[in-house]
């Protein structure tokens, strides 16, 4: 879908290259700038996920003859990204300024967890910080356990990643209308925040609160996760009262008086505390014979490698092993595109000679 899109990635780490890796996943022809030497990161591989489908060229920002072999690649670009912290760029001599002087129609992409600006803009931080203060992460569990989202899923890639792309996407359009490029200050406690207003709609009609596990969503026996006999786990979100009937007919729990008034906040605790005791009484599997097909909204909780299993997960093609890396597919489908399969991660500068090729064409 964005074939002839070109988009020039810093290398970086977390939101950054995720944002990247999908804009590769739908087509556009990503270049990741590699630093000459990788650095020693745990945990990142040389050949991540996260760079499959992108082409790489290492570059030394501080040699002046790479910092040219850069700027004729922004001269190229639709867009820009970049996830240092402010003023680095700046400090580099790739500000926006300079950049839009070189290329009008620039889309400058800026990924950063506090922002360009404000009082924690020059400080570290990572996921968990970001959606703390931001909001994103009260709700995250029930009243009395520790708030802990799904780690990176709500900061890094729902409030920085997934909002970058938005931004670049929405600056694209606009420049190929006004021949104009802009700046894209993606902020992870702006993101972040800003899919809570979902939540806020629900607070707004009283269906969610201020006050933890008073909520629909984060507290009671009806919204939640249930650990069965084998330790493993069913999530439960049955919340119109259609389906907790539902529910409750599987359960046979129809005729139980403790379990006739949904939302009578007084017998959650009770609630939950039988629906635990029965959950423990079958294996999750045993479960899942009894609620597939109906419209309880019970559903196994898998870890990623169970879900590559799942016949739902199989029959979409939403989990996928290559070359013995589990990775998942790209998303959305299109009803006009190809059957999507992942292109591979390059190695670290691979495709140089090919990229300078293409620019002293263009010279």
């Amino acid at each position: 879908m964005l074939e002839g899109v070109r988009i020039i990635e810093l290398e970086g780490l977390g939101p950054a290259p995720f944002a990247s890796m999908l804009l590769a996943d739908l087509g556009a022809d990503v270049i990741v700038v590699h630093r000459p030497v990788a650095a020693a990161t745990p945990g990142i591989p040389e050949q991540p996920i996260l760079d499959r489908g992108k082409r790489s060229i290492a570059l030394d920002l501080k040699d002046p003859n790479d910092l040219d072999t850069l700027k004729t690649l922004i001269g190229t670009a639709d867009a820009l990204i970049e996830g240092f912290r402010p003023g680095v760029m700046e400090r580099l001599g790739l500000g926006p300024d300079v950049c839009l002087d070189i290329n009008p129609r620039l889309v400058f992409g800026r990924m950063t967890g506090w922002g360009q600006e404000g009082v924690r803009s020059a400080t570290a931080g990572h996921d968990l910080n970001y959606v703390g203060v931001s909001g994103a992460a009260w709700h995250a569990s029930p009243a009395g356990v520790e708030p802990f989202p799904p780690p990176t899923l709500v900061g890094d890639v729902g409030g920085g990643a997934l909002y970058l792309v938005i931004g670049l996407l929405s600056g694209i359009l606009n420049a190929r209308q006004t021949q104009q490029g802009t700046v894209v200050d993606a902020a992870i406690v702006d993101g972040s925040a800003h899919m809570m207003n979902l939540l806020m709609t629900l607070q707004q009609g009283n269906a969610m609160s201020s006050q933890r596990g008073h909520g629909v969503l984060d507290g009671p026996h009806f919204s939640r996760c249930y650990r069965t006999k084998d330790n493993r786990y069913l999530s439960v979100q049955c919340l119109e009262p259609r389906f907790y009937r539902v529910f409750i007919e599987k359960l046979n729990l129809t005729d139980s008086s403790v379990f006739t008034e949904q939302f009578d906040q007084t017998l959650w605790s009770e609630q939950t505390a039988q629906l635990q005791a029965i959950f423990s009484e079958k294996t999750r599997d045993e479960w899942q014979l009894i609620f597939e097909g109906s419209d309880a909204c019970v559903a196994p909780v898998y870890s990623p490698e169970e879900a590559l299993n799942d016949s739902a997960m199989r029959s979409r093609g939403v989990w996928l092993e290559k070359e013995g890396v589990l990775q998942s597919a790209g998303a959305p489908r299109f009803s006009t595109g190809l059957p999507w399969m992942p292109k591979p991660s390059p190695e670290r500068d691979e495709h140089r000679l090919d990229i300078i090729a293409e620019l002293a064409d263009l010279g």
